[in-house]
Parts: C-alpha cells; structure tokens; sequence
C-alpha cells in the first residue's frame, strides 16, 4: 500500500489540495483535522474545556464517531449523526486544536488511522501525520502558506457562508491556531526532516494541485507510479 503524508497549519488547503489529487490519483482521502473537530464538537456539546485533558477523557468512553464516503467525499458521524458541516465553524476549530494536545485523544484515534493506511492506499493530512502517524509515509509534504494568504482564504469562505465576521477576527484565530499547534507539549506541528515543503502563497488552486501532484510522482518509487 502506498501511504502519501500532508502536513501544515490551519488554513492552508490540505482538506481541499490532498482530496482533489486523491481522486486524481485513485487513493482513499483521509482528513485526520475532521476526526479531532468531531471529537471538538462532542466536548463542546457537554459543555466541557477541550484544554482540559480529565474533562475530556471522561467523555471517551461513551464517544463513537465514524468516518464515511458518499460520492468519494469524506462524511463524519457522532454518535450516529451526519456532523461533516458543523465540525466546520470557528469555535470547533479553536477547541479541535485544544482536544488534539490530549494524549488519550490522540491514542484513541492512531490506530484507526493507521488502519487506514494498512488497508488503503491513502492521501493523509494533518499535523502530525509524517512525523507520528505515518512516520514510513511513501512521500511526505508540508503544505503550507503565510498566515495573511490563508486568513485572507478563510474570510471568504466564512463570507459566502453568510458568517458575520471580520478579516482582522479571522486573521488572528490564523495566528491563534499556529501558535497552539507549535506550541503544545504533544505532537506539535512541525516539518518532518524528509518532508518536502509547498508554500502555496503565491499560486492559484490549480498550480497548487498540479505541485503536489508532481511532487508525489517525482518521490513515490518507480514502481509504484
């Protein structure tokens, strides 16, 4: 199986690049960030900190999500209910990154996530996926882009989505997210030594699939392209 590795911060196209060259390339998509926000979700609605790790694990035992496909498009579920939208607002993002610095939460989805990769031929994002989760990765990528660029990325998003907000808001939850993720204590954001980095600042969407593509059939082995 053929295991393809995309790290970088919040914001900056993973979900988006690494499901369009999955489908290019015929490989499972697997958004590990949905897995976390979905967790999020469920602390959030039991009105518990998702910084405090006690809270948080109490809550586990009784937490079932699931991931699924419809169309090729990857659906996540709590507790049997179809959350793929709402684990998308500001405040699960804010509280994903909270939940994430957890070691029991991130114990309780690894191997699930490795499952993954055993079984499939997969396209991972995340944070940590080429320095912990797939530390063998075939091809590992850090996607990245400045803070402005993806703030700016995200305004709209939020705009078309009728969200009442401002880019300054928007821009300092950017800065707020990476400084949490390089800064926990547990699997922090960082480039693997072996990753090779894609700053998508200056190029279009479609420059951006067509790098990461190329990158992955530059570095996978010959046999496997």
């Amino acid at each position: 199986m053929i295991s393809i590795a995309i790290d970088g911060p919040s914001g900056a196209g993973k979900s988006t690049i690494s499901r369009t060259v999955a489908g290019a390339f015929g490989y499972l998509y697997v958004d590990t960030g949905a897995l976390y926000r979905t967790i999020a979700l469920y602390v959030l609605r039991h009105h518990c900190d998702p910084k405090n790790a006690e809270q948080v694990q109490a809550l586990l035992p009784e937490l079932k999500v699931d991931m699924g496909y419809q169309d090729g498009v990857q659906q996540m579920f709590l507790q049997g209910e179809n959350v793929t939208d709402l684990i998308r607002t500001p405040e699960v993002s804010m509280a994903a990154s909270g939940v994430s610095a957890h070691s029991c939460v991130r114990a309780y989805l690894l191997e699930l996530q490795r499952r993954l990769a055993r079984e499939n031929n997969v396209i991972m994002d995340g944070r940590d996926i080429g320095t912990v989760v797939l530390p063998d990765a075939d091809v590992k990528i850090f996607l990245t882009a400045s803070a402005a660029v993806r703030a700016k990325r995200r305004f709209k998003e939020l705009i078309a989505k009728g969200e009442d907000t401002t880019f300054e808001k928007v821009l300092a939850d950017v800065e707020k997210r990476d400084y949490a993720d390089t800064h926990r204590e547990l699997s922090p954001l960082k480039q693997a030594e072996d990753a090779i980095v894609a700053d998508t600042s200056e190029l279009t969407f479609a420059e951006s699939i067509a790098l990461i593509q190329k990158i992955i059939t530059d570095h996978l082995p010959k046999t496997s392209v």
